[in-house]
């Protein structure tokens, strides 16, 4: 995972090059945002999706750099004051904190619609159809019926504007949509570079979604159990808000169970792909095993 991180590192860094213009402002805190940090996990699940189809690694590289843009935009704007008002984020302070709110929200907006100006290029995939079926599933992955109504279901419900409990059913639901449709689309779009065939792809979309609620699971049991320090932002939010998670609904031991369980049916769905899908399956592993 590290050589891929590196490597996406080093795309990112080339994509969003300055140039001395006034306006760098605010690509230096895209760069802040996005460079040197994470663990890189939504970028690696393309890396290794494409690689089970042979797919050149130029064009999955691409692919990776516009997630992880989604992802780091999403941490941008969540960790405003109007959001969840984090001061703290992979141990750094927030980009609003080291600039301004202001120049934190044009950083998400430019890191947003840079990524699908990456997936635009005829660098990321010869064939345009391929290209126009990569940014129609990232923006679904990201839009109102994905990563952002799963942020705003999670908004009303800390701010008791639903009108129903929060029981399992409400909560797999928002974090299949905050969490899980990145990591899906990290799975299922090497099977898109790749033109795979549906059966393949369905496969990856069956692992994905078992992963992403893994480690949602898992992000929940790291919030009661882990440090800041550990953790790089700040632990304990959630149960200090109130919050209705997989922990507070389940127990620490359950929850812990429940994240094996479902890493445990997410490898199974790689059956199909036999060793080449053995990094996948460690990634699996380390959804529920990681310390931060």
């Amino acid at each position: 995972m590290r050589l891929a991180a590196q490597a996406v590192n080093d795309h990112l860094d080339s994509l969003m090059a300055e140039t001395g213009d006034p306006e760098d402002r605010v690509i230096q805190a895209m760069r802040y945002a996005s460079l040197d940090g994470g663990k890189r996990l939504r970028p690696f699940l393309v890396m290794q999706s494409a690689s089970l189809f042979t797919v050149a690694n130029s064009c999955a590289l691409n692919v990776a750099a516009a997630l992880e843009m989604i992802h780091c935009y999403s941490l941008v704007h969540d960790d405003l004051p109007a959001m969840d008002n984090d001061d703290l984020r992979r141990g750094r302070p927030t980009v609003h904190r080291k600039w301004d709110e202001a120049t934190a929200i044009l950083a998400g907006d430019g890191l947003l619609t840079k990524a699908f100006e990456v997936l635009a290029l005829t660098g990321t995939h010869s064939d345009p159809s391929v290209r126009c079926e990569l940014v129609t599933e990232l923006a679904l992955a990201s839009g109102a019926r994905g990563m952002i109504g799963g942020q705003m279901i999670d908004l009303m419900a800390e701010r008791g504007l639903l009108d129903q409990n929060q029981d399992m059913a409400a909560i797999t639901r928002m974090h299949a949509m905050k969490t899980g449709r990145l990591i899906g689309f990290g799975c299922v779009s090497g099977a898109i570079l790749g033109k795979a065939a549906r059966p393949l792809r369905q496969a990856l979309g069956n692992f994905s979604r078992d992963l992403g609620l893994a480690f949602q699971i898992a992000d929940d049991i790291l919030d009661v159990e882990g440090s800041t320090e550990e953790l790089g932002k700040t632990a304990g939010k959630d149960q200090a808000a109130g919050k209705v998670t997989f922990v507070s609904l389940l127990g620490l031991e359950r929850a812990r169970e429940q994240a094996r369980m479902l890493a445990d049916q997410a490898v199974r769905h790689l059956e199909v792909f036999d060793e080449k899908a053995d990094l996948l399956r460690a990634v699996a592993r380390f959804v529920v095993e990681r310390q931060n």
